[in-house]
């Protein structure tokens, strides 16, 4: 079995990177060192590392299994990795929800009321950033876009491995998917550093795998 995969290097920016697989956890919990949260809520989801042979990393991946009201995002939180500046990127499979089929990261999170968040969404086809400020999740126009327009339409196909990616820096924000780049934004809400974690909502089933984190 492969163990729990912490690589460290040094990324583009000089800081220390590490990719994370749940081959080393045993099936049916939550890795130890995260935390599952609902956000805007003093609640906790249900997330717990998986079997699937289609895995990026086999055997396992981590996936969130407790639907929640339709309104509620599913957050897991790698509770030691603090990071302001940087890159993240998760390798994400849609598997299955009637109202939401999504899957996400999260950066800059100081609580479950406040943090970013880039989802991709495979019943919409489209890929949307938000921020979560005070509880309240305000989408986040892309630069160029016309005026009350945010994220952009893209296949996110169900039931396929795809890589999601966000990179970071100060105010400025760039949104990839499987390697392209799809839009930047701008926001200066949330400036200083904080955790990261991955995103889910309502009552999706979305596994994760190889979750990238390089930054300082």
């Amino acid at each position: 079995m492969r163990t729990l995969s912490w690589l460290l290097s040094f990324a583009l920016w000089g800081a220390a990177s590490q990719t994370i697989n749940f081959d080393s956890v045993r099936p049916g919990t939550l890795p130890p060192g995260w935390t599952a949260v609902i956000s805007n809520a003093e609640a906790s989801s249900k997330w717990e590392v998986i079997k699937d042979p289609s895995a990026p990393s086999p055997p396992y991946v981590l996936a969130r299994v407790s639907p929640e009201a339709a309104a509620r995002c599913a957050i897991a939180i790698l509770d030691k990795t603090n990071v302001k500046d940087g890159d993240l990127s998760v390798k994400v499979k849609p598997v299955a929800g009637r109202e939401e089929r999504v899957g996400g990261l999260v950066w800059r999170y100081r609580d479950p009321k406040n943090y970013y968040v880039v989802r991709a969404n495979a019943l919409e086809n489209n890929i949307v950033m938000y921020k979560v400020e005070d509880g309240k999740r305000i989408p986040l126009a892309s630069k160029g876009a016309a005026h009350g327009s945010f994220g952009v339409t893209h296949p996110v196909p169900a039931n396929q491995w795809s890589v999601l990616k966000v990179q970071f820096h100060g105010p400025q924000f760039s949104v990839y998917f499987n390697h392209k780049r799809l839009f930047e934004v701008q926001d200066s809400t949330f400036r200083n550093s904080g955790k990261v974690g991955l995103w889910t909502k309502a009552d999706s089933v979305t596994y994760f795998d190889d979750f990238r984190i390089a930054g300082k």
